[in-house]
């Protein structure tokens, strides 16, 4: 299993790294203590923020309401919480949409 996704009674919480003014929103790693996400929103305004969790709850087919940032609503290193998913299941939706897949999957 991934260190960055770490079950939790009602769900899962997430270690993430994101980058945001990217081309397009992606999954790039998922290696590490930490999950690292390109966002298009720029980070002004909470725009980053809202980009971020629009863009878990399509990925993990969850509510917007599900998806909650912990920590990091400032900086790029944030703490997500999923409500209603297992880590298994995230850590399965989210390597498939890896840009570059590791080698073996």
């Amino acid at each position: 299993m991934y260190p960055a996704i770490q079950e939790t009674g009602d769900g899962v919480s997430l270690s993430l790294v994101v980058v945001p003014r990217a081309g397009r929103d992606e999954v790039v790693a998922m290696t590490g203590d930490r999950i690292k996400i390109r966002l298009k929103a720029p980070p002004v305004e909470g725009r980053a923020n809202e980009g971020l969790v629009a863009a878990l709850a399509r990925w993990l087919d969850v509510p917007r309401s599900a998806v909650e940032i912990v920590s990091g609503a400032t900086g790029r290193h944030k703490v997500v919480h999923v409500h209603g998913r297992a880590a298994a299941e995230v850590a399965g939706r989210l390597s498939a949409l890896l840009v570059h897949p590791p080698s073996g999957v």
